[in-house]
């Protein structure tokens, strides 16, 4: 994994403690309390990481073990009230993804599961069930809506079907909103909390490094406070930011409640950008049997030679480097941040073709189609992160209908993989200006209201390295790899959403919080004791 750290984090006493008290412990006011703390009406408010979104989906046994869920369990035994979460009921495979009016929806995909027979993830075979139209309209104590982005909290019609197909609505909050022109605060509020968790403004930077910096920063442009220009992949301009923030947790406690605020996680140090090295393209990676790495690599060479010759005629040659048999090469990318030296290329290239030079056949529309992906092709570097996504496209081949060009052309090796799948420099820059920039504001927020702080960025950037609980386990930000990280991993298939043990671990961290600031003494609860990555042994 990149960026280790010679780090590992203290003991962490708060993660030693069972969720279960000692048979010898009498559960009462002196055992266990909640200080100065109320829990009688607890809600949640948040995105997909408050709803229990796990293996990119969500799903009823998922569900079950949202962070939100744990605590509320927690609570009732310092006096916690009644939580309820929206009903997936009619997840009745559960396998997750969603359905409007019967139809699929484009990307609402069954969960992920590890084939162990294929050694892969892949998504549940089972049919979906679950139905956008199948409306509850009813307000529940977890508020977490995925998707969500910090602005869409208190946007009117965030929850109506009429506004779904307009992308002006969510189809989570659309299930459960009291009326079309609701917010999801005004639902949250009708519970009259008492004590509240805040875990929202991930996506306001996170769907822009998903897209691999597909979307526009707004804070670049001069109507960035413009919601109407904003794109799904953009990141929040600051000022929005600010205002809809402050605006929540005024609104949360107006009539007295306390909470926790929790900070947003930088998101390059999840698995989703650290689990494809830059470099995979290697001897064994690419030799066939029968082959010779010598003969291969002459091959792959020639065509990736000639456009480090080309890219050179216009001073760019270092662009691309030439791969060794002996080495971990880098992969072959697209990088928009780059001069764009297209029609140079398209002209190189009809000049070779026409003097005989050049190594196959080729149409005009096939130059106009290598020249743009080569305008802007590099070697990846150590800095730049590989999307999980990119995994699917490193080595896939061509079909255009030119077969001596197809066999030539490798994602990856002799072909850039598309910008999208890639988050370079300049991109992860942005993430980590604004999520600064938020995590200020939330700290800022939290000190004027005299809440807690759930520091869940310097949490997610401790365990990159590890960190170490009390019986010397180890639990890490990796990916799984298979079982031998099977009961130390966090994180769930998807790569961006935690599984139920990292989830407990959320859990356990607001707990500690929650006594340290509250003078509450809460049961903690074990992380170990809940699952982790869902294996099957064949889909």
């Amino acid at each position: 994994m990149k960026r280790k750290y010679l780090y590992i984090a203290p003991v962490l006493a708060f993660l030693a403690a069972s969720c279960e008290p000692s048979i010898k412990d009498e559960i009462n006011s002196e055992t266990y309390y909640a200080g100065e703390a109320d829990f009688s009406s607890y809600v949640a408010i948040g995105n997909s990481l408050t709803a229990g979104y796990m293996d990119g989906t969500l799903y009823r046994s998922g569900q079950k073990n949202s962070f939100p869920n744990i605590l509320a369990q927690q609570f009732k035994i310092v006096g916690g009230g009644e939580f309820t979460q929206p009903p997936l009921d009619d997840d009745t495979n559960d396998v997750g993804g969603m359905l409007v009016g019967g139809v699929s929806m484009p990307g609402f995909d069954t969960k992920l599961v590890m084939n162990m027979s294929t050694s892969s993830p892949e998504n549940k075979s089972g049919t979906v069930t679950l139905d956008v139209t199948k409306k509850s309209q009813k307000a529940y104590h977890n508020a977490g809506v995925p998707g969500a982005k910090t602005f869409h909290l208190i946007a009117p019609g965030y929850g109506s079907l009429s506004n779904l197909q307009q992308g002006k609505a969510n189809p989570y909050f659309v299930r459960t909103a009291t009326s079309d022109e609701t917010t999801v605060m005004a639902d949250v509020m009708s519970l009259k909390p008492t004590f509240f968790t805040n875990w929202i403004g991930a996506n306001d930077v996170l769907a822009y490094a998903t897209s691999g910096g597909e979307g526009v920063d707004q804070n670049e442009q001069a109507n960035g406070t413009d919601l109407t220009q904003y794109g799904g992949n953009d990141i929040t301009h600051v000022g929005v930011f600010k205002v809809a923030y402050e605006g929540i947790v005024t609104t949360l406690t107006s009539g007295g409640a306390k909470g926790v605020l929790a900070t947003v996680p930088d998101v390059t140090t999840i698995p989703y950008f650290t689990t494809v090295p830059y470099n995979p393209i290697t001897a064994d990676a690419v030799v066939k049997p029968g082959q010779t790495p010598e003969a291969v690599f002459d091959q792959l060479n020639m065509l990736v030679g000639m456009f480090k010759e080309i890219l050179g005629q216009f001073g760019q040659g270092d662009r691309l480097q030439l791969l060794d048999k002996d080495k971990a090469n880098p992969l072959l990318i697209q990088d928009k941040t780059l001069a764009n030296l297209e029609p140079q290329i398209a002209g190189t290239i009809k000049f070779l073709v026409a003097s005989g030079k050049f190594p196959f056949p080729i149409t005009d529309a096939e130059i106009a189609f290598i020249a743009k992906s080569f305008g802007q092709a590099r070697h990846a570097t150590q800095k730049d992160l590989m999307l999980l996504t990119s995994r699917a496209q490193i080595g896939a081949s061509f079909n255009t209908g030119n077969p001596t060009m197809d066999a030539m052309l490798i994602k990856g090796i002799t072909f850039p993989i598309d910008d999208k799948y890639v988050l370079n420099t300049v991109e992860q820059q942005k993430v980590q200006a604004a999520t600064i920039a938020f995590n200020t504001i939330i700290k800022s927020v939290a000190n004027e209201k005299g809440l807690a702080v759930a520091d869940m960025n310097e949490l997610m950037r401790k365990a990159v390295s590890g960190l170490r609980v009390e019986d010397g386990q180890i639990y890490t930000a990796d990916y799984f790899k298979g079982m031998g990280n099977l009961n130390t991993v966090l994180f769930s298939l998807d790569g961006v959403h935690l599984n139920p043990r990292g989830y407990a671990f959320i859990a356990a961290e607001i707990l500690r919080v929650i006594n340290n600031h509250y003078n509450a003494n809460i049961p903690l609860v074990n992380p170990a004791v809940y699952p982790g990555p869902t294996l099957v042994l064949q889909n």
